[in-house]
């Protein structure tokens, strides 16, 4: 690091050695501890950007080694495979898909249609996992609950694409109505453009309130368990309201202990055992 050289005048050079010499090892420690905590940044840095890609070439090492498992055939060391990256927090569609695939074939179809589930809420766009949910549902012949009318219309987009849209509505309205504030003419194109936005905006959460608490939003679960009975009560003997086949659909609305009460397929509400179901949303 260079520093500047300061040359005392001919006034200042009776007060020159002492002061030229403290002068100068301030400047030298202060190099020294900049050059030190650059280079502390540097190996720090250098040490997370080595975690992280061993990380990540873990993550596809183990990746690799399920779907080999899958390829040969052994399908319950693929689901192990597939279920500690997912334990890890490796989401993502194709491993979702995968995993269900792995289910599907140790003949699990409630976990595969769970998991196929799982992949079509990070992407309700994958063919094959739509697909291969429609052949598991047959072959387990797994109830589904109906959406409204009204969640039927708001389906054509996501949650995410929806919040995306409330953001920028949103903000493009706050920077219109600053711009109308410190305008020296009020232009009825920008006061329209402002309130179009913020309606947008409005409209947008909206949708993503009424699809969060939807059939298909945060509540929605899968039924896991075998020979799944909902019941009027919270108790083995309590009369039984629906049998529920493996992969078919519910929605929790409230929880008490061991036992979820839900909404059933067919406009039904009824207690099933927690163990029984899993969330689609992690």
């Amino acid at each position: 690091m260079n520093f500047p050289i300061v040359i005392p005048s001919e006034v200042e050079e009776s007060r020159g050695g002492t002061q030229d010499q403290f002068r100068g090892v301030p400047r030298l420690r202060f190099a020294s501890l900049g050059m030190t905590a650059n280079r502390r940044l540097a190996i720090f840095l250098c040490s997370v950007f080595g975690i992280a890609s061993a990380a990540f070439a873990q993550s596809d090492a183990e990746f690799a080694k399920a779907n080999q498992d899958f390829a040969q055939g052994h399908f319950k060391e693929a689901v192990a495979g597939y279920e500690a990256l997912v334990r890890a927090g490796e989401w993502n569609a194709n491993l979702f898909y995968d995993l269900g695939n792995a289910y599907f074939r140790t003949r699990d179809f409630g976990r595969a249609i769970l998991n196929y589930e799982r992949a079509l809420a990070l992407d309700r766009h994958h063919p094959e996992a739509t697909a291969n949910l429609h052949i598991a549902r047959d072959e387990s012949r797994a109830l589904e609950l109906q959406p409204t009318r009204l969640e039927r219309y708001l389906q054509f987009a996501s949650i995410n694409q929806y919040t995306i849209a409330a953001a920028v509505a949103f903000w493009l309205g706050i920077f219109g109505m600053v711009a109308l504030a410190f305008a020296r003419r009020r232009s009825a194109a920008l006061i329209s453009l402002s309130i179009l936005c913020l309606l947008v905006c409005a409209v947008a959460v909206w949708a993503v309130h009424k699809l969060d608490n939807g059939s298909e939003g945060r509540g929605l679960a899968i039924v896991t368990g075998q020979d799944v009975q909902a019941r009027l009560a919270t108790a083995d003997t309590a009369n039984s309201v629906l049998a529920l086949p493996p992969g078919s659909e519910i929605k929790i609305l409230s929880t008490r202990g061991d036992w979820m009460y839900a909404a059933l397929p067919n406009d039904l509400r009824g207690w099933i055992q927690t163990k029984n179901a899993e969330q689609v949303r992690l």
